[in-house]
């Protein structure tokens, strides 16, 4: 199974591969977002360490149960052979309507068939009050006239 664009990776297609990675984690879908990575897969989600495709659904499925009307912005920060940096944004609520944008930033590692290997995000919350939010698309994917994380000051 391959997963272009491929490593080595240039501005373009690193930026693509990022794109990628959140539009799929925009859809909520747990099943299709574990497809970006190999069967074996190694993550360091905050404190959670997570091995593999399943533990990645049950991850995942876990997560948006809590976090609810998730929506995420990630933009490449630097890039190497087989190896995209990103920082991200996403605001979500939890079920007493307390909103939060959280921040952080990923190191991912492909294979040859651009599938991802290794994740490790680092990851801090912040409650924000509702009129503080600046994603307000449809849930799903951001609109491509939205503006970025930098645009926004994030």
């Amino acid at each position: 199974m391959s997963r272009p664009p491929l490593p080595p990776f240039t501005a373009e297609t690193a930026a693509q591969k990022a794109r990628l990675a959140e539009d799929a984690w925009n859809s909520r879908d747990p099943e299709r977002v574990s497809l970006a990575y190999t069967e074996d897969s190694i993550w360091r989600n905050r404190a959670e360490f997570i091995s593999g495709r399943d533990e990645i659904v049950g991850f995942l499925k876990r997560k948006w149960a809590r976090e609810l009307d998730y929506r995420l912005i990630k933009e490449v920060w630097t890039w190497n052979e087989n190896r995209i940096a990103v920082r991200f944004a996403y605001e979500w609520r939890d079920d007493s309507g307390h909103w939060f944008r959280s921040y952080g930033n990923e190191n991912w590692e492909f294979d040859l068939a651009g599938l991802m290997r290794r994740r490790v995000a680092s990851i801090n919350d912040l409650p924000i009050t509702e009129r503080e939010r600046k994603y307000h698309w449809p849930l799903g994917r951001r609109p491509d006239d939205h503006p970025g994380l930098s645009e926004l000051g994030l």
